[in-house]
């Protein structure tokens, strides 16, 4: 089991920067591999970012490109996202997710947090 507490969400400006953590805590969580989804009113959940509990290595979906950058910090348990330059189309309430595999799956992630909005202005 591994329980997820995400946090760093809020109100930003359009072409601002925010960090989203994400605290984990039970067995092992280093061991998996990361990822950060989000999900906006009326649509469905989607990948934005992962990273892998060994080697680190990262994948970014195509919007999150150039501006998101995911960490991991595994000597804290946690992960974090540092999203800059945001759009008002990145509002949405983002989730981290643990993972055994490396994927960007959505269903293929076994825990989920509670979630954190991240709200852009225009």
């Amino acid at each position: 089991q591994v329980q997820l507490v995400e946090s760093g969400g809020g109100l930003v400006q359009a072409g601002g920067s925010l960090r989203l953590s994400c605290a984990a805590s039970g067995r092992s969580p280093s061991s998996y591999s990361m990822g950060w989804f989000r999900q906006a009113p009326g649509k469905e959940r989607e990948f934005v970012a992962r990273i892998s509990g060994l080697h680190g290595s990262t994948y970014y979906a195509e919007s999150a490109k150039g501006r998101f950058t995911i960490s991991r910090d595994n000597a804290k348990n946690t992960v974090y996202l540092q999203m800059n330059s945001l759009k008002p189309e990145d509002t949405a309430v983002y989730y981290c997710a643990a993972s055994r595999i490396v994927t960007i799956q959505t269903n293929a992630y076994d825990y989920w947090g509670q979630g954190t909005q991240v709200t852009v202005s225009s």
